[in-house]
């Protein structure tokens, strides 16, 4: 049995991950010229965005990432605070292709993911204007702001839907590629929306070839060294590293630590093989939360963060294990009466882990 009932013990969707690998073209979104054309996004000039964003100073500047640089502003065409993505022209072979990943995001509509408003492709300039979130990522929340634990199986289980839409819900299905806590983007509620789907793999052209995306220390799921593709299991495993951050308040890869705690899963690993150390796990800013629902967490985060990918659970699976953690509404005392404490075991993550 797996941790939970709707869990089994292999991944029933390892078959359609690894047929993606050999058989790519079989799920590739390629649309034709007249297509393209017919884009429902908004196409905005450059001299408008230029002028918003001040020519891209610094004065606007929200961050710099792996894909380019993201600018705050208001447009006054459409009346609206946006975020401005200035994409590396490099990253792209063509116009072409850059337009290819604008329809297709302009496809997609879900409350768990950024809101594509528009764009602009003009010159040599390859930009995305997007919904803006006030509150930031949760990069930014992470060790530094006290979250108590429904906003924490709030975020998590958000997260999760946000990819349940990507896997499960598109044609194709599209896989994120680059899910980390800086593209968990928050509004006041701590409501989520995912940022950067799908453009993992852009990237310019070097002697490794086309397109090799490097991905993000600390997220990357073990495969991923060696094959260098990201999957659906890669994503699940991202989002394991998420949860366990949000457990833990702590970052992925913190080189401030001792060198064997600066990865997380590695530190996470060690502690998760004895049950007296599972309280070294919590954030010591979360004051309170259910010892049983903090069980069923670590049992989950380490099925996500098993090293076969084939074992891992599918994202939807998961969904339904958090819609159970919240709708569980916790009330800011530690449940130490549980009387099934002593039938729950979680062993390392390694291993099989299951929740009796």
């Amino acid at each position: 049995m797996g941790c939970f009932p709707f869990f089994g013990s292999s991944n029933k969707n390892a078959d359609f991950v690894y047929s993606t690998r050999i058989f790519p073209d079989r799920y590739k979104f390629a649309p034709n010229d007249k297509s393209l054309q017919n884009i429902k996004a908004p196409k905005f000039t450059l001299e408008e965005l230029e002028a918003a964003t001040k020519n891209f100073g610094p004065e606007c500047l929200l961050g710099e990432g792996t894909l380019g640089r993201v600018f705050e502003t208001h447009l006054d065409s459409i009346n609206k605070v946006v975020a401005v993505k200035q994409l590396d022209p490099n990253n792209f072979k063509g116009n072409r292709e850059f337009l290819v990943k604008v329809l297709r995001l302009s496809l997609l509509h879900d409350k768990n993911l950024v809101n594509l408003i528009g764009y602009c492709a003009d010159n040599n300039q390859r930009l995305l204007v997007q919904e803006f979130m006030p509150f930031g990522s949760l990069k930014s929340h992470i060790n530094k702001m006290p979250l108590d634990w429904n906003k924490r199986i709030k975020i998590a289980f958000e997260v999760a839907m946000g990819l349940d839409y990507l896997h499960n819900k598109t044609s194709p299905p599209l896989v994120h590629g680059d899910l980390k806590a800086s593209n968990v983007l928050l509004d006041e509620d701590y409501s989520v929306k995912l940022s950067d789907f799908g453009l993992a793999k852009l990237g310019p052209e070097d002697e490794n070839g086309p397109n090799r995306f490097t991905g993000t220390i600390g997220y990357c799921a073990p495969e991923f060294v060696i094959t260098g593709e990201t999957t659906m299991m890669s994503d699940v495993y991202s989002f394991g590293v998420i949860f366990l951050q949000l457990i833990s308040g702590r970052e992925a890869f913190d080189l401030t630590r001792p060198i064997h705690e600066r990865n997380i899963v590695v530190w996470a690993q060690s502690l998760l093989g004895n049950r007296k150390n599972f309280s070294k796990i919590v954030d010591p800013l979360l004051k309170g939360y259910p010892l049983r629902g903090f069980h069923r967490a670590l049992a989950i985060i380490g099925m996500c963060l098993v090293k076969e990918p084939s074992k891992r659970p599918v994202i939807g699976d998961i969904v339904v294990a958090l819609t159970l953690e919240f709708n569980m509404k916790y009330n800011d005392q530690i449940d130490h009466s549980d009387p099934h404490y002593e039938k729950t075991r979680i062993v390392a993550p390694h291993r099989k882990m299951y929740y009796d």
